[in-house]
């Protein structure tokens, strides 16, 4: 054993490490850096338009829509995720994921609010039950990112659980139906939650006797890789329920070796990763591109799970690609890559009791 000397921010402290690995002041140091430098990656996001297009070195004439369309859904992105857009792109594929345009304020029928029928699924407050088996709660309203496309950006997030507290009734109609054995976290997404609060009600559902299994799905990993930390890891892994995480990236441009590092963290610690995506227009709706994603997802052990059809949601109409091209691009990978790293391609439908297989 021996003894080495560390720092935090403002304290100085003698530290025993033991095969490697901190202990005492020092692991405590580290774990307090973990959980401020996702929270400070969060909080330091861009949130102004004329940043966004001033950072990557864009034309000017992009502003006055931008700021016309961010008006009723804001641009959100971390900066981390920025600097992985290429400058002076406007047709980068991550860049177009977050910039708004004024095409979202047209009018396109068969876009609406709320597209996948979430309102009409919900059985209590954040509780939303939609698939035999299977049960999920939108947790919160706040993203680490605000894509574009999202289905849920018109989401009437005022009416879900804010504490701890407000989660019961939700937890007593799982409790009461013997038949769901697996519950999804969403949101928005839930890691933009404190790991105290997530741990709190993992803890909680843990306690439902027929609950086998617990589902996060996340964006954080991908777009602010300092989210996966210890503590992260610690209530994934110390619950009797099997944990399973989706990611979602939908270009490989978004992995980098940071994201890498991150994704590796979760899958040493035995916590299965999965990745959907989303067809979309000017992002990934070529061949190469999604053959890339899939074989970048595979070679990090992250499984492709699902490519979602577009839910058509009112200001996203300019991202649809048409269904016969989806399943075009889909036998395009059948024919480059094992069936392992080949995405089912789904769409959900309102009303529906599971996603529909599309190819």
């Amino acid at each position: 054993m021996a003894i080495v000397s560390a720092q935090s921010d403002s304290v100085r402290a003698s530290v025993a490490i033991t095969d490697g690995r901190a202990t005492g002041p020092r692991r405590q140091a580290v774990d307090y850096r973990e959980r401020i430098a996702w929270r400070e990656a969060l909080r330091n996001s861009v949130r102004d338009p004329a940043e966004l297009l001033s950072l990557l070195n864009l034309p000017p004439e992009l502003l006055s829509s931008a700021q016309r369309a961010a008006e009723g859904f804001p641009v959100f992105a971390p900066r981390g995720y920025i600097a992985r857009m290429e400058c002076g792109n406007a047709a980068d594929p991550l860049l177009r994921q977050v910039l708004p345009l004024g095409e979202e304020l047209e009018t396109v029928a068969g876009f609406q609010a709320d597209p996948v029928g979430d309102l009409e699924a919900a059985k209590s407050p954040g509780l939303l039950h939609k698939y035999r088996g299977r049960a999920l709660l939108v947790t919160t309203g706040a993203c680490a990112i605000h894509c574009r496309y999202c289905f849920r950006r018109h989401f009437p997030y005022s009416e879900t659980p804010r504490s701890p507290a407000d989660w019961q009734p939700a937890i007593d109609q799982i409790a009461a139906d013997e038949s769901i054995e697996e519950v999804l976290l969403s949101g928005g997404d839930p890691l933009t939650l404190v790991d105290s609060h997530l741990a709190a009600l993992v803890a909680r559902l843990a306690a439902v006797p027929h609950l086998k299994r617990l589902r996060v799905h996340t964006r954080l990993p991908i777009v602010i890789p300092e989210r996966v930390t210890d503590e992260l890891i610690a209530w994934l892994t110390g619950t009797r329920l099997t944990p399973l995480v989706v990611v979602h990236a939908n270009h490989a441009n978004e992995i980098d070796e940071s994201v890498a590092a991150s994704l590796a963290r979760l899958i040493d610690a035995g916590i299965p990763v999965l990745n959907q995506s989303v067809l979309l227009r000017g992002v990934n709706d070529t061949a190469p591109a999604l053959i890339d994603l899939s074989r970048r997802l595979v070679n990090l052990r992250v499984m492709p799970y699902y490519l979602h059809q577009l839910d058509r949601v009112a200001g996203a109409a300019h991202f649809e690609v048409p269904i016969s091209r989806g399943i075009e691009l889909i036998a395009a990978l059948h024919a480059a890559l094992p069936g392992y790293a080949v995405p089912r391609y789904v769409q959900e439908i309102a009303g529906e009791a599971g996603k529909r297989v599309l190819a």
